[in-house]
């Protein structure tokens, strides 16, 4: 299926792992123009090098929980170009009992994972309207919408994001951008294997004992899919929101959770 991405510039937040990096090289292997995001500048030349032989790949470090390190990343990517897809996909998760998690840790995990979305989308979006065509998307979570009580802190956010979303979207009528957010199930990347991992140091049990336990007993037992998703099932998804098949679907929040979550609507 042609989505008619060549050529467009995609600004990928969050996108030197994970599904952030696993949607970044989809654009390209489009034939988009990419901007790649991270706080380690590090990461970001080697994110950019390994991703260069998909297409032509831009890198930009820049720590989106500060609101002068945001700005900063807008003035550069301008120089690039008009962005004309902004996947907001920065973000932070951790488990961490409610009565523990400080006001400095709620800011932080706002200016981050709603904060960073907000003043990227308050620059960009305005623009994308004056060429009447653009994608936004928020990656959320299906905690968005079923909060975890361990998360509830990070599940707020997401929340936040799904909220948000769909206000930024009525401000498109009529026009041909549309912004929606996605809505991932727990996904298997570095991030949640190192978080399995320190969860299996702490109990003494292996990573497959947790996901066999997370599946069959935890917050997992409703999947119909009975695993944890991928990084590319995760991007199949936002790249096709993105083209011109998806011109009718806007403001909405995509489910890509495998059936988790369990209702019609």
């Amino acid at each position: 299926m042609n989505l008619n991405l060549k050529n467009k510039l995609v600004l990928v937040t969050g996108s030197t792992a994970g599904i952030g990096k696993s949607v970044a090289r989809g654009f390209l292997e489009e034939g988009a123009e990419v901007v790649i995001n991270s706080r380690s500048q590090e990461q970001v030349e080697v994110t950019v090098n390994e991703l260069k032989p998909f297409g032509k790949v831009y890198g930009v470090a820049a720590d989106l929980s500060n609101p002068n390190a945001t700005a900063q990343l807008i003035a550069q990517v301008s120089q690039i170009g008009h962005v004309d897809i902004l996947i907001n996909n920065v973000g932070y998760f951790e488990a961490k009992p409610f009565e523990q998690v400080t006001d400095d840790e709620w800011f932080y995990l706002f200016n981050l994972n709603v904060m960073s979305g907000v003043r990227l989308t308050r620059v960009l979006l305005p623009k994308m309207l004056e060429q009447n065509w653009g994608r936004v998307i928020f990656v959320a979570s299906e905690t968005g919408v079923k909060p975890m009580p361990d998360m509830i802190h990070y599940s707020v956010t997401k929340t936040a994001i799904i909220g948000l979303s769909r206000a930024l979207a009525e401000l498109t009528k009529g026009t041909k951008v549309t912004v929606n957010s996605v809505l991932p199930a727990s996904t298997w990347t570095k991030g949640m294997e190192i978080y399995l991992n320190k969860i299996a140091h702490n109990t003494g049990l292996e990573v497959e004992e947790l996901t066999t336990a997370y599946f069959s007993q935890g917050d997992g037992k409703n999947s119909l899919l009975q695993r944890f998703l991928t990084p590319q099932e995760v991007t199949d998804v936002i790249l096709f929101l993105c083209s011109v098949k998806a011109s009718a679907i806007n403001g909405v929040a995509q489910r890509v959770e495998g059936g988790l979550l369990r209702s019609i609507l």
